[in-house]
């Protein structure tokens, strides 16, 4: 009886009465471990509040703290052909891309828009790295020229946040011809006289590092971001030699003159505000609007005199006047 009482009936309750927990609710920051709760990981941008590492952030989740009131509209891509190489691995490539537009819930992995920031018009291009590893391919190269014709067209600034392992390999040479054609549409803008502005996130690596990634008029980077072309292990194993610490890490490459800038993430949007400003020619931005000023009361016309009823107005009668009796002349 005490078997059946202190083992058997709590097992089977605590079966019952089991609460499933979401396994999303908490982040381990990859940096210094630090178990991070979802909210407050989302409203710091991704960045952890304990190290300032910064994770991996959608396109979408970025453009929404980058554009005035969260507010953009997507510009559309035009479809490349799926598959052109019939190439197959473990997988299908058409499997792969399936299952990569399923759980990031996106077309591919660069994501076009247009946008106000700070009141100034552009055009922005994000890339996901959560979509088989940012990858570029035909999509990648129809996306930058959709994006430059817009910019062109509207006569806007371009800025794109680059985060990319490379070049697709399931596109094979046709993956490697988007370098010259995402270089057209640099050139595009140069022609037009057209700000471009190039935000580096880890990791920036392979073919997107050597075209559009590194052409900007402004180079920014995130911190600690890795921006090459070759990994460090592959270089290290190629000349079998130790490379200096926080190689090829965006310090690294600001300290090497490859870089403009590096800015923490939550500082961003005021940064893009500043440069964007400053090479379209305009005035500093005004960082809090006040509310129009409410209409002044209008004064209150003087009192009218009472008007009188015209009973008043009216003069009264004449009183007649008195008769005289002329008295008769005497004889």
């Amino acid at each position: 009886m005490n078997w059946i009482t202190n083992y058997v009936r709590p097992t089977i309750n605590s079966l019952f009465s089991r609460r499933e927990v979401p396994e999303n609710l908490w982040t381990k920051c990859p940096e210094c471990g630090t178990m991070l709760f979802h909210r407050e990981l989302k409203d710091n941008l991704n960045v952890c509040t304990s190290c300032n590492h910064h994770m991996a952030i959608t396109p979408r989740e970025r453009f929404t703290a980058l554009f005035d009131g969260g507010v953009f509209a997507e510009i559309k891509v035009p479809e490349p052909v799926i598959d052109p190489l019939q190439f197959r691995d473990q997988k299908k490539y058409p499997e792969r891309l399936k299952a990569a537009q399923k759980s990031s819930g996106e077309k591919d992995s660069m994501l076009v828009v247009e946008g106000e920031i700070a009141r100034t018009p552009i055009v922005a291009v994000g890339q996901d790295f959560s979509f088989m590893a940012g990858s570029m391919g035909m999509f990648v190269g129809n996306a930058m020229l959709a994006a430059a014709e817009r910019a062109v067209k509207l006569k806007r600034p371009l800025v794109l946040f680059s985060a990319s392992g490379g070049a697709r390999m399931q596109e094979g040479i046709l993956s490697l011809m988007q370098m010259p054609r995402t270089t057209v549409a640099v050139q595009m803008l140069r022609e037009a006289n057209l700000p471009y502005i190039v935000v580096l996130t880890h990791p920036t690596t392979g073919g997107v590092t050597a075209s559009y990634a590194m052409l900007g008029d402004v180079q920014i980077a995130e911190p600690n971001a890795l921006i090459c072309f070759a990994g460090p292990r592959v270089i290290e194993q190629t000349i079998r030699e130790k490379l200096p610490e926080g190689f090829q890490r965006a310090e690294y490459l600001l300290d090497h003159g490859m870089l403009d800038r590096v800015t923490h993430r939550k500082e961003m949007r005021d940064e893009l505000i500043t440069v964007l400003r400053m090479l379209t020619k305009q005035p500093p931005a005004v960082r809090g609007e006040l509310p129009a000023p409410e209409p002044e009361p209008a004064l209150a016309a003087p009192e009218a005199p009472p008007v009188e009823p015209e009973a008043a107005k009216t003069e009264p009668a004449a009183k007649p006047e008195p008769k005289l009796e002329k008295k008769a002349d005497k004889a």
